[in-house]
Parts: C-alpha cells; structure tokens; sequence
C-alpha cells in the first residue's frame, strides 16, 4: 500500500499520480475484514497433528 508523498516520489510527477490513483480508486470498493485469518488458524490446526 502507498501512501502520501510516497506514491508522488515513485511515480514521479504529482498530476500523473493524482491521475492514475483517481482511476484506480473511482471504481473501487473498501472491505475490512474482522476475525481471527484462515491461514492462522488452519496452521495451529497442522500444528495439533504434527
């Protein structure tokens, strides 16, 4: 994830950032997801059995 001023430094020019972040965004949906991940928690499973 980018953030502030840093997008500016890697993109280089700030219209150009702006722009390309406007059109990623436009379109975009926000989810936050809440709980314990499934990764974790299929891996302290594996750890059960080992």
């Amino acid at each position: 994830q980018i953030q502030g001023k840093e997008r500016y430094d890697i993109i280089g020019e700030k219209t150009i950032a702006d722009a390309v972040l406007d059109r990623i965004v436009h379109h975009s949906i926000r989810v936050e997801l809440f709980g314990e991940s499934m990764r974790r928690r299929n891996s302290k499973i594996e750890n059960v059995f080992l």
